[in-house]
Order: C-alpha cells, then structure tokens, then sequence
C-alpha cells in the first residue's frame, strides 16, 4: 500500500500531503545558503568606498595617487619600484594602526595598474583602502551600457 500500512485494510486515496521532510529540507538549505554566503563575502577584498551620489570629505591620511602613464606618488612623494611602495606604506601603517590609503587614480589609468598598486598596499598590511572619486564627474563621466 502506498503512504504505510493500515490496520483498517480500507483502499482510501492519500487527501493529505506531509509537509515536514520539506520544510525540513529547506530550512537545511537555508542554513547552507548563509553559511556559504558568509564565506564567499569574507573572501572579498574589503574597501572602503566613497559613494559618488554624495561625494562628501574623505578623510586622507595616505595618499596613493597614479597618473595616466603610471607613476605613482605616495603622500606627494615619488615612487619608483614596488619595493618603496611597500617600505613607505608599512612605515605610514607603524605610525597610525588604523591607517586609512585613499587610492587617487586617472580616468586614463589601466585597471591592471591600479589593482596592482591595490595588490602592493594590501601585502604591506594595509587594510582600509578607499578610491577617490570626482563628484562632479559622476554626472558626465563615461557611459556603461549594459550585456545583453
């Protein structure tokens, strides 16, 4: 007999559907959709972003800036190899343990450039990274259509 044995020996069909083995089912995968959502999020590289819309004061205390050929500068400084990117960002991390790095990049900057120098900064421990952004820019800058 299908839905278990019965005393009665009656050939009645089954009117009711037990929910429990779905719920329970979907409340597992519940569980493992946040479990595995909490991972995937802490896995990606925290930043700190200004929001265009508002385009408030950000506050600055290292200053990475790179012009469209490349050449970086750090707080106003120069820099030429990886090297002294790195030794001048852990020395500004040793003088302020919450150090903030404000990334000012050109429109015409190759986006492997900057991730580069975002690469250089995170393995010299700094950790809250933000990007500069022209507020004024937001309203004329480049146009993203979207993938069909």
């Amino acid at each position: 007999m299908a839905g278990g044995a019965r005393s009665d020996g009656d050939d009645e069909m089954i009117t009711a559907i037990n929910v429990t083995p779905m719920v329970d089912i979907t409340l597992v995968l519940l569980i493992i959709f946040m479990v595995t959502a909490k991972v995937i999020v802490s896995q990606a590289i925290p930043l700190d972003l200004p929001k265009a819309a508002s385009g408030g004061e950000t506050q600055v205390v290292f200053a990475v800036s790179i012009d469209k050929e490349g050449h970086l500068l750090a707080d106003k400084r120069p820099i030429a190899t990886d090297e002294e990117l790195r030794k001048v960002a852990a020395e500004a991390l040793a003088k302020n343990k919450d150090l903030r790095t404000v990334i000012q990049a050109s429109s015409q900057t190759t986006h492997g450039t900057v991730i580069h120098v975002l690469d250089q900064l995170r393995q010299a421990g700094v950790v809250k990274i933000g990007f500069a952004i022209d507020k004024t820019a937001s309203a004329t800058g480049v146009k993203v259509t979207p993938k069909q």
